[in-house]
């Protein structure tokens, strides 16, 4: 599969990912037990934010040393395009943190260490995801459409449920498995995941929560991929757009967790952009939205729906 990247360009992204990730860990105290400031996690949302961006800029600028303007100006904003919609899934991903929080009563201070894991799979799930989505559409070019499809009917069915939403979690099926297979500790142990009492080893509500918020990393990430290829099927512009978006995730749950029902339109809009984006899918052979159009249309959306949470949470006040 074609793409802009040469081998030295992976290289400067992955340091660059990993040098900021350490930064970001260490900076917002991930050695330690405590509830990041909203004004902690207002500056790192930021940071995220303008680091996509100048990567953005970087990828525009080497493409346009080699390639020239025009593929230049396509890549960047196929980058800045995958970069928002996955922002926009990863908002509503962070809701599902905040139930899964909210059910088990997870101290905000243990809250970290669970996050900080939930980046790291959410990385490492999509980056297999990402390969081999990449591996498939080189072999079977058809299966694009079978992802537009599937981002039809995801669309379709968080709409239908937008405004059923399910508080509680006792009929998880994945729960009542760990539940009825684990020994569960009935109290939090620290930070702890496993305990050993009268030499019996258990494990702690925390480490359930770990296989929760794993599990959803796993359900977002069959949205999310199948999102970013309708887009670009450039590997390095799909996964770089992708890590970006994901990787200021712990951050941004801090800012939004207590702002969680100020922004309950968010999840609609999410669901039109996946109908939009299958769409986008289905009709390509014949009718190509520009990718600008897209990014427009996108943006367009989340605005509307913020502004529109807002205004309503203001009047319901």
């Amino acid at each position: 599969m074609n793409s802009i990247a040469s081998w030295w360009m992976w290289v400067l992204f992955l340091l660059t990912i990993l040098s900021a990730l350490l930064i970001d860990l260490w900076g917002c105290g991930a050695a330690k037990a405590q509830k990041m400031s909203m004004k902690a996690a207002s500056i790192w949302v930021m940071i995220w934010i303008a680091l996509a961006l100048a990567f953005n800029v970087f990828i525009w600028w080497h493409t346009k040393q080699v390639d020239g303007p025009v593929l230049a100006n396509q890549k960047a904003l196929e980058f800045l395009t995958g970069f928002l919609v996955e922002k926009s899934l990863a908002v509503d991903n962070i809701f599902v943190f905040l139930m899964i929080f909210n059910f088990f009563h997870v101290p905000t201070e243990y809250q970290r260490r669970i996050l900080v894991y939930g980046v790291f799979g959410a990385i490492i799930l999509r980056a297999i995801m990402i390969g081999a989505g990449s591996w498939l559409i080189l072999k079977a070019h058809w299966i694009l459409y079978l992802f537009g499809v599937f981002l039809l009917i995801t669309g379709i069915k968080m709409l239908i449920f937008a405004n059923k939403e399910n508080k509680s979690l006792e009929d998880n099926l994945l729960l009542k498995w760990l539940r009825n297979h684990l020994p569960v500790a009935p109290f939090y142990q620290g930070e702890r995941f496993f305990i050993r009492q009268s030499g019996k080893l258990f494990v702690t509500p925390l480490f359930i929560v770990l296989i929760l918020i794993e599990f959803s990393d796993v359900i977002f990430a069959t949205d999310s991929v199948p999102a970013i290829f309708a887009i670009t099927q450039d590997p390095f512009i799909v996964f770089t757009s992708n890590i970006f978006a994901i990787m200021g995730l712990r951050a941004m749950y801090f800012l939004l967790a207590g702002m969680a029902e100020r922004f309950h339109l968010l999840k609609y809009a999410v669901a039109i952009i996946l109908l939009i984006i299958g769409a986008k899918m289905l009709i390509e052979p014949w009718f190509n939205i520009p990718t600008l159009a897209a990014l427009a249309l996108v943006a367009l959306i989340l605005g509307s729906a913020i502004a529109a949470s807002l205004i309503h949470s203001r009047r319901k006040q």
